[in-house]
């Protein structure tokens, strides 16, 4: 049966508790905060008598509400470190979230540690069938939070929320119980083995589902983009490009896609055109394995440099790149960093 009493709830380093009195200073410190409120939708300036009052109407919060908002503390380090917010529909069974970090804690991990806790707890104790989030499309950090928990992004509605006056894009994000279950059960350690494998027939269906998550969209093409563009190749410098590409298997299971424009006479440095790690398995070192297994090919061809680039933006794969040892060469391509790696 359903539980909706389930706080305190405790993790490894955090206590979600409600609200206490002695909370009210820095609840409305923080959401004055002008980084903070940046891309929440509450009203500012919040005043003290405001914040006390906010604060004495969740003091005995214990769980959601059907048909109600309630607002948790999350508790770190014997301080509040910010809060949750989960609504309920009146059956119970669909939930909106929300979450906020104070600035000073923000880079640790909080805000995704507490709302994983309260995620669990609604699926698993409080018998919630889908735990739904809304985000502004320019908060990555906040988008980053709900992709590395699992949840589906399933699009953007266009001047939806109304904020401080002025109405913002909205992008959606949601999760199923049985998704919630399928990302804890994905493989998240180092593979044993990872291989550069030929793309087939049999295979190219399932290769072509592979996605990475929304937020990295912008940076690289679809697996399917892609096997258009090896289809219809195009011409640099008025000569046909020759595409080389591969799918990436992790212990046996595909995780990944590669394709580069392979060196030729007249095109003699090959360029990395697509690297895509699907979302189930990034951070788990398989794209810098796929990278050597390609470095060995193209060192085997006594090719001694490889090109790529990338758009330098908040969020984009500059960091990846830069700590395999591509160092830009000065050169912008369409907009995006032209960086090489030296093969010798």
């Amino acid at each position: 049966m359903a539980d909706l009493t389930f706080l305190p709830l405790h993790t490894e380093r955090l206590t979600l508790r409600a609200f206490t009195a002695d909370d009210t200073a820095t609840f409305a410190a923080y959401r004055n905060d002008p980084e903070v409120a940046r891309y929440q939708d509450w009203e500012l300036p919040v005043d003290p008598e405001g914040a006390a009052r906010f604060v004495a109407s969740q003091l005995s919060v214990t769980g959601p509400v059907p048909g109600d908002w309630v607002q948790i503390a999350v508790e770190f380090d014997g301080e509040l470190a910010g809060d949750v917010a989960v609504g309920l529909d009146p059956s119970g069974a669909l939930a909106i979230i929300g979450y906020t970090v104070r600035r000073d804690r923000q880079g640790r991990g909080i805000g995704r540690e507490a709302v994983a806790a309260l995620v669990d707890a609604l699926f698993d104790s409080a018998g919630v069938q889908r735990v739904a989030a809304t985000v502004d499309p320019a908060n990555i950090a906040s988008a980053h939070l709900l992709e590395r928990l699992g949840f589906r992004y399933e699009g953007c509605a266009k001047a939806a929320a109304l904020v401080r006056g002025s109405w913002a894009d909205d992008d959606r994000y949601a999760m199923l119980r049985a998704d919630r279950e399928a990302w804890l059960a994905r493989p998240t350690g180092r593979p044993d083995d990872v291989r550069l494998v030929e793309v087939t027939a049999d295979s190219a269906r399932v290769i072509g589902r592979l996605a990475t998550a929304h937020t990295q969209e912008r940076f690289v093409a679809s697996v399917l983009g892609s096997f258009r563009d090896a289809l219809f190749p195009g011409t640099s410098d008025d000569v046909e490009l020759v595409p080389w590409l591969r799918a990436i298997e992790a212990d046996g299971e595909p995780a990944g896609f590669l394709m580069i424009a392979d060196s030729t006479a007249a095109h003699p440095e090959p360029y990395l055109w697509r690297m895509l790690i699907d979302a189930r398995h990034q951070r788990r070192g398989i794209g810098a394995r796929a990278i050597a297994l390609l470095v060995e090919r193209l060192r085997a061809k006594s090719d001694r440099r490889l090109l790529v680039s990338w758009v330098d933006e908040p969020g984009g794969p500059a960091p990846f790149y830069r700590g395999l040892g591509f160092a830009p060469t000065g050169r912008i391509h369409g907009g995006e960093v032209e960086a090489a790696l030296d093969l010798a």
